[in-house]
């Protein structure tokens, strides 16, 4: 490990913890274009490095959203009602994602995810909608699971756990802002298991990977990020019962589209 990886890992943990508890996203829209970044600069894995800062990204999200819905489960803001709906759906979605995605070449895994990057973060800066704003009524079971095949496949194949998809949808179906948030941390915790499981074993046994890997799973920078975000989340969500959502959610959608442009064009 290079003296670049260690303060990356602690300043990506960090951002992505507080972002965690602040938005309800696992943190992987950050993780994974820094880790691509950091991945490369260290050498780490020539063919495999966008696979791996994926699987390293799911990992991350479980320690980091466990702490994010907890925090806001003390608050009351998750609608397990909700969870338990889509869990079937995004648990069955990551795991065909992480099947499939060593299939996928790392150019097109890098464009796939520059663009879903760029979509959401220009639908983030043009939402206007209020917290508990009215919206069409929440579908029933059968298509809340479905909905949840959905983001946990899209989730899993570019490693997020899934908030910037499930707060958008949540919040679109009437769900008050704060608790979109915080039944979107719980949504990302399923996610993130199975694909994490799964990309270990998709990637198991295939060459070029660094020491200290379980599949495309880098545990030294799992390790660290979680050092730095699991204590980063709570702050998270205490920001986000006291700032405008509204102007963090455009402030967010900036980001995502300053991150879509670099991935594109490196």
């Amino acid at each position: 490990m290079t003296l670049l990886e260690i303060p990356a890992y602690i300043a990506i943990g960090a951002l992505a913890g507080v972002l965690a508890g602040l938005l309800g996203v696992g943190g992987g829209a950050v993780i994974v274009p820094a880790l691509i970044v950091v991945f490369a600069e260290a050498q780490l894995s020539g063919d495999w490095i966008p696979h791996l800062a994926v699987g390293t990204s799911l990992t991350t999200i479980i320690g980091t959203g466990a702490a994010s819905t907890l925090a806001h489960q003390r608050r009351g803001s998750v609608r397990w009602d909700i969870v338990l709906k889509m869990a079937p759906g995004i648990v069955a979605g990551a795991w065909l994602g992480a099947a499939i995605v060593s299939y996928i070449p790392d150019l097109w895994l890098k464009r796939l995810f520059a663009v879903f990057l760029g979509t959401l973060g220009i639908k983030m800066l043009l939402s206007g909608q209020p917290a508990g704003a009215r919206g069409a009524a929440l579908p029933g079971s059968m298509k809340l699971t479905a909905t949840g095949g959905g983001i946990g496949l899209l989730s899993a194949l570019v490693g997020i756990g899934g908030g910037t998809m499930t707060v958008p949808f949540l919040s679109s179906h009437g769900i008050d802002m704060r608790q979109a948030v915080g039944t979107s941390a719980a949504c990302g915790l399923p996610i993130a298991v199975a694909g994490a499981i799964g990309f270990a074993i998709a990637g198991w046994g295939q060459l070029d990977l660094p020491p200290l890997s379980s599949g495309f799973i880098y545990w030294p920078a799992v390790v660290i990020i979680l050092i730095a975000s699991i204590p980063a989340a709570p702050l998270g969500a205490r920001l986000a019962h006291s700032l405008p959502i509204t102007i963090l959610k455009r402030t967010f959608g900036v980001l995502l589209i300053l991150v879509a442009a670099h991935l594109g064009l490196s």
